[in-house]
């Protein structure tokens, strides 16, 4: 009864169990360089059972690059930046719909990957500047 009455009401959750200070857009670009990746593979081939692990493993790296985007928008950016940058909560949504059912995980196209791509960049670009200041 003790140990309930102890126990924390709340819990939180991070990207890991330590809150690090380690961030970095590169993480939500390897994912989406692989995206790009397995839109080729897929068009390059014609066995059926090898589009279709293309289109698996796009799907999921597709997944990961929202995760990426996310943490960084959710646990890396503060008030301050968004006060700098107004565009970036744009930007933020623009790139995750990109990574979605409506973007790279809906399609096989490598140019909605290089529009997801250029939107990470653009995050990127943001993000040094932030860490410069």
């Amino acid at each position: 009864m003790l140990s309930r009455l102890l126990a924390p009401r709340q819990t939180a959750y991070a990207h890991c169990d330590l809150p690090c200070g380690v961030y970095d857009p590169a993480q939500a670009r390897l994912e989406a360089e692989s995206v790009k990746a397995c839109m080729t593979k897929y068009h390059a081939s014609d066995d059926p059972d090898f589009k279709a692990r293309s289109v698996t493993i796009k799907e999921e790296r597709s997944d990961l690059v929202k995760h990426h985007l996310w943490v960084l928008w959710t646990d890396y950016f503060k008030a301050p930046h968004f006060e700098k940058y107004p565009n970036l909560n744009t930007l933020f949504n623009e790139a995750t719909k990109l990574a979605g059912a409506g973007g790279t995980k809906g399609t096989t196209d490598p140019a909605v990957a290089d529009q997801l791509l250029a939107k990470i960049d653009e995050i990127a670009a943001i993000f040094w500047e932030t860490k410069q200041a």
